[in-house]
């Protein structure tokens, strides 16, 4: 969505050590019960472009991306980062990226007609192959997601009424897919914020995150994309600047998302729902601590060994949620809230492991976090 390319707030808070201590009384039994408060590890990007997105192939290798064309990888969990452009994209927003490995990563640049994009590297980033190049000057796409390292999906706002959605079964040609999708109503859209407007989980599962419409609603697929069905949400919608940013499931049935307004930075608000019907239908969690929109959330999951989102790839019910008003974390799946104290302007989050998970933001800020 061609709103989505305004910047985050101008303010950006200095780092604490560690987040806020989880009181007693707020711990939820179960999976919560291990975890503690995380701890929160400054690291070097190498880059001072906003960073806004991360993607953990495994607890050593992730990359993120970011405007200016840039793109980072670490191979050694963040102890040091690699920073680069990739020749010819100086002047792209790379919204998105998908690592698959220290060789292996494909980047998304959102932006209206030509600057629409995917690239892939299969040598660490020394060099990038253009795969997509959006034609159509009413396209915009936001965000993808993978089921492995060479099947994905990538979302664009709707046009004339329909997505032109897209995607690849080989890794390396994209295809439309657009005619299987739902109508789209008018102005509907995703938010190219953090690069989870999608998500994927097992083999044949996504859900899309839309906003901008009458609606603010989630598209999903049980069948890899063959057919898709349309959900509400309780979330705030009605305006072309409030909808989904960010969706996230641990499992088959259990999900979360994140949402807002953009024209409310400041504002606390209902911002977080979750599902329990593989998103057949949302409730709202207690409202986080959190103010303006929820651009990126993630579970805190183990990835599997391949990186991949497959099906004994586990999470627990805690879950971080972050955006340029600051960030938390609960170990209910939003029933209880703790604010990351310090962290304000990361636009994205994503998890290896829960000892092992990312932040990134503005000014090519890194944050480990660690529970």
């Amino acid at each position: 969505m061609r709103l989505k390319m305004l910047r985050a707030l101008p303010v950006v808070l200095a780092l604490s050590a560690s987040a806020s201590t989880l009181a007693d009384s707020q711990v939820a039994k179960g999976d919560a019960a291990a975890l503690r408060s995380p701890t929160l590890t400054p690291q070097q990007s190498g880059t001072l472009n906003r960073l806004q997105a991360v993607s953990p192939v495994n607890s050593r290798v992730v990359w993120a991306s970011g405007v200016g064309g840039t793109y980072v990888i670490t191979t050694d969990g963040g102890e040091t980062w690699r920073a680069g452009v990739v020749a010819g994209a100086e002047q792209l927003q790379f919204r998105d990226v998908q690592g698959v490995s220290a060789s292996v990563a494909y980047l998304l640049s959102a932006g209206a007609g030509p600057n629409s994009r995917i690239y892939k590297t299969e040598d660490g980033g020394a060099s990038w192959s253009l795969q997509f190049q959006n034609l159509d000057p009413d396209a915009f796409y936001d965000c993808f997601a993978f089921w492995n390292a060479r099947r994905g999906i990538a979302m664009s706002d709707a046009v004339n009424g329909r997505f032109p959605v897209i995607q690849t079964t080989d890794g390396t040609t994209w295809t439309d897919i657009g005619e299987r999708l739902p109508a789209a109503q008018v102005g509907e859209a995703a938010f190219a914020a953090s690069g989870t407007c999608v998500a994927t989980q097992g083999k044949s599962r996504a859900w899309i995150g839309t906003g901008g419409a009458a609606k603010a609603r989630i598209l999903a697929t049980t069948n890899g994309g063959r057919t898709w069905a349309p959900y509400g949400t309780p979330i705030v919608q009605g305006t072309a600047s409030s909808g989904v940013f960010s969706v996230d499931f641990r499992d088959a049935l259990h999900g979360i998302l994140g949402a807002g307004e953009l024209a409310a930075p400041t504002a606390f608000a209902d911002t977080v729902a979750r599902s329990s019907d593989g998103g057949k239908t949302w409730q709202l969690t207690s409202r986080p601590p959190v103010p303006g929109a929820i651009y990126g959330l993630s579970y805190v999951r183990e990835r599997s060994a391949e990186g991949e989102a497959e099906e004994e790839a586990s999470a627990t019910r805690a879950v971080v949620v972050t955006g340029p008003g600051g960030a938390a974390w609960s170990p209910d799946e939003g029933d209880t809230w703790v604010s990351l104290s310090g962290l304000a302007n990361y636009w994205a989050v994503a998890f290896a492991s829960p000892h092992a998970g990312w932040l990134v933001g503005t000014q090519g800020r890194i944050v480990k976090i660690s529970f």
